[in-house]
């Protein structure tokens, strides 16, 4: 794993990011002060490339100096303001976002070996309930003098025993 590289790439999107979030925010603002510069701003930006915040601002120099200082700034307040909890925030969020996804996955997997014990024990009373079916039928053909030789206690006494 190449960290640096890593590193420096969500960097790079974050930057992009904090600059389509200050386009965002100057858009929302001059739609409340000035309808006619919002409505070239959104055009402007809807138009040129705004994935790549760096070549955004140098395009929107060519045509407007003033709205690209206004973007830098507003990125650059955004950043000031985001980044010193950026760190702690993500490194929660992902735990819980893990902690949840582990908990969702072992309920599947449990929720399916369930259903297939489930279906195994289905096999095993329809097994035992066979079993007592002939076990019953067999108790039933039993003599009347075998059923008679036995105690109330469900043991068998030898006639011996009982003299």
């Amino acid at each position: 794993m190449d960290i640096k590289r890593s590193t420096k790439s969500t960097a790079n999107m974050l930057i992009n990011f904090l600059t389509f979030e200050a386009v965002k925010t100057i858009a929302d603002q001059l739609e409340e002060t000035d309808k006619l510069k919002a409505l070239w701003f959104n055009q402007f930006s809807t138009r040129e490339r705004l994935q790549n915040g760096e070549l955004y601002i140098k395009d929107l120099f060519e045509v407007h100096q003033e709205m690209a200082f206004r973007v830098m700034t507003v990125r650059e307040h955004l950043a000031n303001e985001i980044l010193d909890f950026l760190p702690e925030m993500t490194r929660s969020g992902i735990q819980q976002s893990n902690m949840q996804l582990r908990r969702q996955h072992f309920e599947r997997i449990m929720s399916v070996q369930a259903s297939e014990g489930y279906s195994e024990c289905e096999n095993l009373v329809s097994d035992i309930d066979r079993n007592l079916e002939v076990s019953s039928v067999d108790i039933l053909e039993f003599p009347p003098e075998v059923a008679a030789d036995s105690d109330g206690d469900g043991d068998r006494s030898s006639p011996q025993s009982n003299q």
